[in-house]
């Protein structure tokens, strides 16, 4: 049975979600405030999900993501009263997975919670005991691992699921629509230059090697390019 942290200050709201999912049969553990989210996160075994509010007391739901972010690539959805784009880009920034605006459909949440957790699960079987080598670049894919030329480089998830998307296919330029759709998911609605933020980003962690072999085919799309001398 799946487990879900569902993190929001509303006790309405977590009851709801929590009946919908056990009804769905997902195991639901509540958190009350951000604070007690992290808590929970860190205190509980094999949390598969974190729906998690953006406006909570003390530590916001931005928080809460980043933190997670830090130790995990478990997918997180987030939820927030407020209708703004801001919402949404900070949302994803933190690095989230999905994001719902208030009042929400409590069937079509979980339907979005399946989705995701299907699309965690492909990645998880697809990358098993998967280690990519290129030009002095590490990437243990399943331990979420990227080490340049010895030192650890930290990434969101997002980050490195767009470096393993390249990294696995050297030398084959992909769009943006082609990256939305294969890591944020084909329901994505937010702003598709996202993806050029997170390239960016990218790019100056891996630093000399970013600049060298983490191209840029303006009108295109993004590649790693790799020298065949």
């Amino acid at each position: 049975m799946k487990k879900i942290l569902i993190a929001d200050d509303e006790a309405r709201i977590r009851r709801l979600v929590c009946d919908f999912l056990r009804n769905s049969e997902y195991e639901t553990i509540e958190a009350a405030d951000g604070t007690e989210a992290i808590a929970r996160f860190k205190a509980e075994d094999n949390i598969d999900l974190v729906i998690c509010d953006i406006m909570m007391p003390g530590v916001d739901g931005w928080e809460v993501c980043k933190t997670i972010r830090e130790t995990s690539s478990v997918p997180i959805l987030m939820l927030t009263a407020r209708s703004q784009e801001f919402d949404e880009l900070m949302s994803f920034e933190s690095g989230a997975d999905d994001f719902v605006t208030k009042p929400f459909s409590p069937t079509v949440l979980v339907k979005r919670v399946e989705a995701l957790l299907k699309r965690s699960d492909r990645k998880s079987s697809a990358s098993s005991g998967d280690l990519i080598n290129i030009s002095g670049l590490t990437i243990d894919i399943p331990g979420h691992v990227v080490t340049n030329n010895g030192e650890q480089v930290d990434l969101t998830i997002k980050e490195h699921n767009i470096l393993v998307k390249l990294a696995s296919n050297t030398g084959r330029i992909f769009s943006r629509e082609q990256l939305l759709d294969d890591i944020w998911g084909f329901d994505f609605t937010g702003d598709p230059r996202t993806v050029d933020s997170h390239v960016a980003r990218l790019r100056t962690k891996l630093g000399s090697w970013g600049e060298l072999h983490l191209k840029t085919v303006y009108g295109v799309g993004y590649k790693i390019e790799v020298s065949s001398n």
